[in-house]
């Protein structure tokens, strides 16, 4: 039996699901950007030097992480919802402020991975010495990513839902 009152009113649950929406939305948004730019780099090795297609792949493989960090934390908060059960609104404004710090973080990571893997990967055609810079470079930018959804499960374990 479901409780309604201030603090939980009957639509807290969609700010929860807003959260889990924008954590899958905004990060799939940034692993595709980052995919689609970085593959325009790889295309363009892939004319010159066809022996090195296989390192240049690894921006989009790294981009493609970004979206599982959306995936995790859309889970997350998806499995705390109770709609027909007591949802408290702190615990819907909390599961929104993890999705749209996961959304987000994936958003700019992603964007982040797309620049650096498109001019890296062009880069590593005419230099191969440039492959471990890359690599760093790729890492740092995919911390971005990582540091949202460090986030969003610290604030997925303050959600509570006690309605009274």
């Amino acid at each position: 039996m479901s409780v309604v009152s201030e603090a939980c009113p009957p639509f807290a649950p969609f700010f929860g699901f807003a959260g889990a929406a924008s954590a899958m939305i905004l990060s799939a948004v940034g692993a595709a950007y980052g995919t689609a730019k970085a593959g325009i780099g790889i295309a363009g090795v892939g004319t010159f030097r066809p022996d090195l297609m296989m390192k240049s792949l690894i921006p989009v493989v790294m981009a493609g992480i970004i979206a599982v960090y959306g995936l995790v934390v859309s889970v997350l908060v998806s499995n705390d919802l109770n709609p027909d059960g007591d949802y408290s609104l702190f615990a819907g404004f909390v599961h929104l402020a993890a999705g749209l710090s996961t959304g987000f973080a994936g958003l700019s990571g992603g964007y982040a991975i797309g620049v650096v893997g498109d001019a890296c990967v062009r880069g590593y055609l005419y230099q191969p010495k440039m492959f471990v810079g890359m690599v760093l470079i790729l890492i740092f930018a995919e911390v971005l990513g990582l540091y949202g959804l460090i986030v969003s499960l610290i604030l997925n374990t303050k959600a509570t839902s006690v309605c009274s």
